[in-house]
């Protein structure tokens, strides 16, 4: 009998799915991806959601993508995150070039 393997995907489901930034408190930035922005945004507000925004309430939403799927948000998210604060500035400002 063969053993198959498991490996958890990102859910294949097409719909609206976000790429956001938030600007925490302290003026960091937090990158994040969700399928329902509102609830997350007001998780992140709670306490409830990353233990990094938790630290630095209250947060705001200054920035916004959309995704047909979870997967494409995802990658993103770790596209940017990788990011300086510099170039994040510029793509919230809507003045993004190759740098």
């Amino acid at each position: 009998m063969a053993i198959e393997s498991y490996v958890e995907q990102p859910e294949p489901v097409e719909g609206k799915y976000t790429f956001y930034i938030l600007e925490c408190s302290d003026k960091s930035y937090y990158c994040g991806s969700t399928s329902n922005i509102k609830r997350r945004l007001s998780d992140h507000n709670n306490g409830i959601a990353a233990h990094w925004t938790r630290k630095r309430l209250p947060v705001k939403l200054v920035y916004k993508e959309q995704y047909k799927t979870l997967l494409e948000a995802r990658r993103r998210e770790s596209q940017v995150k990788d990011w300086t604060r510099i170039k994040k500035e510029k793509l919230i400002q809507g003045i993004w070039s190759k740098l």
